[in-house]
């Protein structure tokens, strides 16, 4: 590697935050209505489940999402209006797995309703993650919703709070689970069927694909080890995400949304490589689960079906 390669790399990995960049803002027309309501109230952590919940009640159940449009929802904590809505509210769905970090506090506020986990029964996978204190923490993989499988179970797991919450509408909920989950099935299949005779390595910009690469036949590479958007990048880093994409022939170097795409272009650059997206879902944009899923296999296509 000459001067020019190694001061590029040693220049990025000091100067660019990997962070990822919010876009803050709020709804102000999401609010609870809750006075004599009698659909289900319900809060959504983050957008997946958000979407998850609306194919699901449809209007049978009052639905916001309490992560605000462009914020990441790793980082996100809640206010004092966020508390006083999920007061408000007859069930929390969350992704767990520590996701919501802010969930546990919930206890202290005494809240009255169903928090909802929709990684029960999910086979988690673990992490090791090395922090700022320079310790080892063991955690688990929270990405399931990346995983069509795993969602499909999220999606149930929906079903059923709501059918318990509301039992007299429990066939409405069973059977719009039961027809979404045949769309996510579809999904699943094209996805096996449009990858399976491609190569097996890509490089994410975080570790937020492991579920999406074991149930593919895939396996990730990453430019950030860690399973959230905050990590160290050193120039030894950014130097063996180069060696191994060379090695490897990959000529793709996936980005995020909400997140500097400098890294990941002076790495495509040095292999002579592009840069695509390769959406985590975890920010509400444009597009829906389904459509957003399709756009990270169409550009999975471009980098490993060539």
């Amino acid at each position: 590697m000459n001067i020019q390669v190694k001061a590029a790399i040693i220049a990025i990995a000091i100067v660019i935050p990997l962070s990822s960049v919010a876009v803050y803002g709020t709804d102000s027309n999401q609010q609870i209505a809750i006075n004599d309501n009698p659909k289900l109230q319900v809060i959504s952590s983050f957008y997946p489940l958000h979407e998850f919940a609306q194919h699901v009640g449809e209007d049978a159940v009052d639905t916001i999402l309490l992560v605000p449009v462009g914020v990441e929802p790793h980082d996100w904590e809640p206010t004092i209006k966020d508390v006083q809505r999920m007061q408000q509210s007859n069930l929390i769905i969350i992704n767990g797995i520590g996701f919501e970090n802010w969930v546990d506090r919930l206890d202290e506020t005494n809240y009255q309703g169903v928090v909802v986990d929709t990684s029960n029964g999910i086979p988690i996978k673990s992490s090791i993650e090395e922090h700022e204190e320079k310790h080892l923490h063991d955690d688990g993989d929270p990405h399931i919703w990346l995983n069509p499988v795993y969602a499909k179970i999220q999606v149930q797991n929906i079903a059923t709070a709501f059918s318990n919450s509301d039992p007299e509408n429990k066939q409405f909920y069973q059977s719009n689970a039961a027809k979404y989950i045949k769309e996510l099935d579809s999904l699943d299949s094209k996805i096996q069927n449009e990858l399976s005779d491609c190569t097996h390595d890509f490089v994410s910009f975080h570790d937020a694909f492991s579920y999406f690469a074991d149930e593919y036949d895939l396996n990730q590479h990453t430019i950030i080890s860690s399973n959230g958007l905050h990590g160290d990048t050193t120039a030894k880093t950014l130097e063996n995400v180069i060696t191994t994409s060379k090695n490897l022939n990959i000529n793709v170097i996936f980005s995020e949304e909400n997140t500097d795409t400098r890294t990941s272009k002076t790495i495509a650059n040095e292999i002579g490589g592009k840069v695509l997206l390769l959406s985590t879902l975890e920010v509400a944009s444009d597009g829906n689960y389904i459509s957003k899923m399709t756009n990270n296999l169409e550009n999975l296509k471009v980098a490993l079906c060539q």
